[in-house]
């Protein structure tokens, strides 16, 4: 693995020549870190990881990914990053809706090429492992939403990414749910080595990240 997952340099963006969203965004993410990034709504979070899952271009400056130039990539190629060496895990709960657990944490491996027979065995072998075997025949609606938020992120790891990235993934849970979730993603980094950046509202969540950073105003600061 990549000593340094990611590095952002002067990032500057905004969207048809409005006021600029991130200003001058420099950071740098090394193999294996848990990041947290705290800021209010509408300060450039969910930007932010657009821009470093390689869902968007910055308007000036530089993001690089496992040593590669954002820039120098074409689509297909960027493609290829999202699929194989980053995982995604959203606010909204966005499991499909007629695939049972098991069969939602297949959907990455499927898109892959992963045989049949190696995706249930990999999908099942995850879930037992974070204590959650009792979810694989249920569907979307037979769970509650910290089940299917956590289901969402095991999809997200079951590729065996390089990088993460959680963009508010305890905004719908109560305060219990949100627990559970922080803890199986503290998991995945502290197990598995998986370096992952989470962007919160809540100082008290960026907190379970080893490096803190505050958005504010479009500027990045360490906190």
């Amino acid at each position: 693995m990549q000593d340094e997952v990611l590095a952002l340099s002067e990032v500057w963006k905004s969207y048809r020549d409005e006021e600029f969203v991130l200003k001058g965004v420099s950071m740098r993410v090394g193999a294996g870190e848990f990041v947290g990034i705290q800021g209010r709504s509408g300060s450039g979070k969910s930007t932010l990881l657009k821009l470093m899952g390689l869902l968007d271009s910055p308007t000036r400056g530089k993001v690089a990914i496992l040593g590669r130039d954002a820039g120098s990539l074409n689509e297909a190629e960027s493609s290829r990053i999202r699929l194989e060496k980053i995982g995604f895990i959203f606010q909204g709960l966005n499991l499909v809706p007629h695939l049972t657990a098991l069969e939602n944490i297949e959907v990455p491996m499927w898109l892959r090429g992963v045989k049949s027979e190696e995706r249930k065995e990999r999908a099942s072998s995850f879930l037992k492992h974070f204590e959650m075997e009792n979810l694989a025949g249920r569907y979307p609606r037979e769970m509650s939403h910290g089940e299917q938020q956590r289901v969402a992120a095991i999809r997200a790891i079951v590729n065996k990414p390089d990088l993460i990235l959680a963009d508010e993934p305890t905004s719908h849970l109560d305060d219990d749910s949100a627990r559970v979730f922080l803890e199986l993603i503290s998991r995945f980094n502290r197990e598995l080595g998986t370096t992952i950046v989470m962007v919160s509202t809540s100082p008290d969540e960026a907190r379970v990240g080893r490096s803190v950073y505050g958005l504010s105003n479009g500027s990045l600061s360490l906190e």
